[in-house]
């Protein structure tokens, strides 16, 4: 069984989170996520073989909510 460490960043599309990129080095992820205009996740996500078993927010960065 292969485990193996990723980040993923994730975007915000409408109501939706969509995968944007993967990296295996975290200051590209980093500075990939802080030089988008959008709001963007960056996760730390383990996997087994093909199977996500942990995701772990690192950082939310971009537009905040806007309160009607």
């Amino acid at each position: 069984m292969a485990r193996f460490q990723q980040y993923e960043i994730m975007h915000q599309t409408g109501n939706r989170w969509e995968l944007l990129a993967t990296f295996h080095d975290l200051s590209l992820a980093q500075g990939l996520a802080q030089n988008r205009g959008s709001r963007v996740r960056l996760m730390r996500v383990t996997y087994e073989d093909s199977t996500a078993v942990e995701q772990e927010v690192i950082a939310e960065v971009g537009a905040t909510r806007s309160e009607p």
